[in-house]
């Protein structure tokens, strides 16, 4: 027998898990909003201060106002992709999951619930490093509209990079490989501490195969007007990855694949 929830259970179900991922996200937030404010304030201090004093400009700007963006971009990826891993896992290793999954909420409502957490921290933690950026370098914005929206939906894509990573998991063990073997390296040559044009013909044609490099190029482009990659293009590439991985996790929670045991 079917039974029928009305959109309004629909808005209270998803509000639910938003609040509980808002909570401990708070309850905690000495592990979850400080580390990534400690370890970009050395990399300003590092990166910017001490090393970026020999290097100049880049780009026609100041190495340290250069960096910024990429750190921000930085911290909401793995943010976003660490806190829902950590949440859902979390949930399926205690089977809480599985009352999810047997309630009338449909799949989207569940999967925009954990997503919107993964959103609320990454972004959280996004601001908290642009003001100690702020303090190194000043504050910088030439377009709020693209900032706001790239950082929005990288925080999305790679929320929905994690939820999929946490399904495929069997063991607190298997949600540290992408991060560390696929997400790290990506993230370290997309061009968050140097321009795209420096890299040699070959290496530079890798990078540009690099999402991540698009995504921090167009946060670079909304706070400082600067790129090397085209704008619309990176757009192209972030709405793509989402909507792709959007259905891949809509369809393993709608299959239960690794969820039900």
């Amino acid at each position: 027998m079917s039974v029928q929830v009305s959109p309004g259970s629909f808005w209270i179900g998803y509000l639910t898990i938003v609040i509980k991922e808002v909570k401990r996200i708070l309850r905690i937030w000495p592990q979850t909003l400080i580390p990534p404010v400690i370890t970009m304030s050395l990399y300003f201090v590092i990166f910017g201060s001490i090393i970026g004093r020999r290097v100049g400009e880049m780009s026609g700007i100041d190495y340290m106002e250069f960096i910024v963006p990429g750190l921000i971009m930085l911290s909401v990826i793995t943010n976003a992709y660490g806190n829902i891993t950590s949440s859902f896992f979390g949930a399926k290793f205690g089977r809480h999951v599985e009352e999810l999954l047997v309630s009338p909420l449909p799949p989207w409502i569940i999967l925009a619930g954990y997503v919107s957490g993964a959103l609320f921290r990454a972004l959280a933690v996004g601001v908290l490093v642009w003001v100690v950026a702020g303090l190194f370098s000043g504050f910088h914005m030439h377009s709020v509209p693209i900032t706001l929206s790239i950082l929005v939906l990288t925080a999305v894509v790679f929320a929905l990079a994690g939820l999929i990573n946490a399904v495929y998991a069997q063991k607190f063990d298997d949600i540290t490989i992408v991060p560390t073997f696929v997400l790290q390296p990506m993230t370290y040559l997309g061009g968050v501490f140097f321009s795209v044009t420096l890299l040699p013909g070959l290496w530079q044609q890798a990078a540009l195969a690099n999402p991540i490099l698009y995504m921090v190029n167009a946060l670079r482009y909304g706070m400082l007007g600067i790129s090397d990659v085209s704008l619309w293009l990176a757009y192209a590439m972030v709405l793509g990855f989402g909507a792709a991985l959007a259905a891949w996790a809509l369809t393993l929670l709608s299959r239960g694949t690794g969820l039900r045991s």
